[in-house]
């Protein structure tokens, strides 16, 4: 039976009709979504006209997955279709979010390679509420700063607590884990409480308008300055580093006026105001808190705090080996430059000598430079070589490919070619217009001095280039002389050398060996 006498439809019908099956149908009938219009005597269910349409209904919203209570009041006129559509996207959005959360749960399992035991509070920590990870952060806060005077330095650290994204990515969430963890460390809650006492010693009670401004182009500056000096190859505790820290403090100073403390702010370049500009560099450059910044940020998707890195490095190192204003940078005088160059011809000969013969199984031996292997000092010596030819030739330094003994004959022979054939002896170059010709004596007086760290570390004479010897110890007396003798500085107070010893011998003793 398809149609009785009235029009009405058999189950069948029905179900052939809509492309529904038989068997859904009957259970959406038995649910009450789509009642018979009436039965027959044999019991067989019959379907009205309009059980197509209302057929169709019923499918569409279960397949945009609306629950049968759902469904059945929108039937029964007892909420909108537009009312029920908003609640279920609702709860889709939910759904939604959390099945992302879950993704992100198991992306960021999978990256950190979370172990079995640790996963618990992994899962825990991700399915925190935004007002649970802010208690978290503001309860580190509160027990790492008690009973410290530091109210901006509070508000500004409770104004940055994490707020995940509704759709944290698996690095975000990653960062929010670890950032968890990391604040419950003692150490790092030591490390918020010294620079929070920092703060409170020496911020402004009532900060300029500008002062984040000025402090972010002084920063900005400190780190050029920084990674200029060291692309240049300038020693933080050489006479030419003087100038770079005067023109840092100088731009500093007034970023000082209004500072808290019983002394008031320092007002001119001296060694107080050296110390104090050490003193924030090396607060700022807090580990702990620089990673505790870090996490925030990649977790909340704020652009990451600038690094100081080794240009910060480099800066607090100057302001150590300079920590007060001094003569600045006195050149001696040019020397010959034929004579110059011979020097250092004779030097790197003997030195390129000694690099040839350098055995592989010695290449990770130590040396005398501190931490420096055999194979890293005489790359050292290389990138000596590479950066005065960049000099002499205006160009950027070209570092060779090459195994180390053949790299280090190819920026001999390069600086050899610099010398003679860009006019660089009768060039200055810098503010200071340093001669051309000094290069030559001090690339002499750095191949010498280590070459003499490659003897000794290979257990070879260390008689280099007697014939030469005594002209770049007397070079380095008049480049070096006043380079100030810092620990951890480019060299070492001046040792006393053995009684007959030769001029390499009495270089090594000179510059600390």
């Amino acid at each position: 039976m398809n149609e009785d006498d009235g029009g009405l439809l058999t189950i069948g019908a029905l179900a052939r009709l809509t492309g529904v099956t038989v068997k859904t149908v009957r259970r959406w009938s038995d649910e009450g979504l789509l009642p018979p219009a009436a039965r027959t005597p044999a019991g067989y269910r019959l379907y009205g006209p309009d059980a197509p349409a209302r057929l169709e209904t019923v499918r569409t919203l279960r397949e945009l997955g609306i629950g049968t209570a759902e469904i059945r009041a929108v039937l029964h006129s007892r909420r909108t279709v537009a009312d029920t559509a908003r609640h279920w996207a609702d709860a889709l959005d939910a759904q939604i979010r959390m099945l992302r959360l879950r993704r992100a749960v198991l992306l960021a399992v999978a990256a950190r390679g979370t172990a079995a035991e640790e996963l618990p509070d992994v899962h825990r920590l991700a399915r925190l509420t935004a007002a649970e990870r802010r208690r978290i952060i503001e309860e580190f806060v509160t027990d790492a700063l008690d009973g410290v005077d530091a109210p901006a330095y509070r508000a500004g650290l409770l104004a940055a607590a994490p707020d995940l994204p509704e759709d944290p990515a698996p690095e975000q969430l990653g960062a929010w884990i670890d950032l968890a963890g990391h604040v419950q460390r003692p150490e790092v809650r030591a490390a918020l409480r010294r620079l929070a006492e920092y703060s409170g010693r020496t911020s402004p009670a009532v900060p300029s308008a500008t002062a984040v401004a000025d402090a972010a182009r002084v920063a900005r500056l400190m780190r050029e300055r920084g990674e200029a000096a060291l692309a240049a190859g300038l020693a933080a505790d050489s006479p030419a580093a003087e100038p770079v820290v005067a023109e840092l403090v100088a731009a500093w100073l007034p970023t000082q006026a209004g500072s808290a403390g019983t002394a008031g702010p320092p007002e001119r370049d001296d060694a107080r105001a050296r110390r104090a500009l050490l003193e924030q560099l090396e607060a700022a450059a807090e580990p702990h808190i620089e990673r505790y910044w870090q996490l925030m940020c990649t977790a909340t998707g704020r652009p990451q705090p600038p690094r100081w890195g080794p240009a910060g490095a480099w800066t607090a190192a100057a302001l150590r080996a300079h920590p007060e204003p001094g003569p600045g940078l006195v050149l001696p005088p040019a020397p010959d430059a034929q004579r110059a160059l011979y020097v250092y011809e004779r030097v790197a000969e003997h030195v390129t000598a000694l690099v040839d013969a350098v055995p592989r199984e010695a290449l990770e031996r130590p040396t005398p430079c501190d931490g420096w292997t055999v194979r890293q000092l005489i790359d050292h010596m290389t990138w000596e070589n590479l950066m005065i030819t960049a000099i002499a030739r205006d160009a950027p330094r070209t570092d060779q490919d090459a195994d180390h003994a053949a790299a280090f004959r190819e920026s001999v022979a390069g600086l050899r070619a610099a010398f003679t054939g860009s006019g660089m002896p009768e060039r200055t170059y810098g503010p200071y217009e340093a001669p051309g010709a000094l290069f030559a004596q001090q690339a002499a007086v750095e191949l010498l001095a280590h070459g003499w760290d490659l003897a000794r570390a290979l257990g070879a004479p260390t008689g280099l280039a007697p014939e030469v010897a005594d002209e770049v110890l007397a070079a380095a007396r008049g480049i070096y002389g006043a380079a100030p003798r810092t620990e951890g500085g480019s060299f070492a107070p001046e040792r006393p050398a053995p009684g007959g010893a030769g001029g390499a011998d009495r270089l090594a003793a000179y510059l600390g060996r």
